[in-house]
């Protein structure tokens, strides 16, 4: 007998590998965040001058830290959600939410984001947008696609779990195999 997953589990352990290190890579970001914020205040403040670039650089690090480790943060299961009654069911129960929640929240959430930010960033990438601002970066576009990385990631990331969910409640994958965090 071969060691080898079955193809859809594999395409799940790719996806959570991805965006266990996209998220990773993203959450290092926050030092930056830190460092570059105080260089901001201490230079506005304490030095009296501007720095518009460093300003947007913490704007985009900022936004692709909460996007971008979204879908990282679903694989460990550290989402909001209504724990009250989800902590006290088995593991096949949980299973069951996890697949509906998946299938009629998650993903059509997925599609309607993307739907309606797609033309948004679509225009950006068309006039390469630019800060507005004086000193500003240039690269407005990369910021709002963004909006489409967290799409993306997070579709995947519950295509991962959808796929998880389904083979447990086949029996074919152990419960703690499942488990996420």
């Amino acid at each position: 007998m071969s060691n080898t997953p079955p193809l859809p589990l594999g395409i799940a352990q790719v996806i959570d590998t991805v965006n266990f290190r996209f998220g990773q890579a993203c959450s290092w970001l926050t030092l930056f965040l830190v460092f570059g914020t105080a260089l901001v205040v201490i230079l506005r403040y304490g030095l009296n001058m501007g720095a518009t670039a460093l300003q947007e650089a913490v704007l985009y690090a900022h936004a692709l830290v909460f996007m971008g480790a979204a879908a990282w943060a679903l694989q460990r299961n550290a989402h909001v959600r209504v724990d009250i009654f989800y902590q006290q069911f088995g593991g096949r129960r949980q299973a069951l939410v996890e697949i509906l929640g998946t299938l009629f929240l998650l993903l059509p959430v997925c599609l309607f984001l993307g739907w309606a930010s797609w033309d948004y960033v679509a225009n950006s990438w068309s006039t390469r947008e630019g800060s507005s601002e004086s000193g500003g970066l240039k690269f407005v576009y990369l910021q709002k696609s963004i909006i489409l990385v967290l799409v993306v990631s997070l579709a995947l990331q519950g295509v991962s779990n959808l796929i998880k969910a389904i083979y447990l409640l086949l029996g074919i994958l152990p419960e703690q195999e499942v488990k996420h965090g």
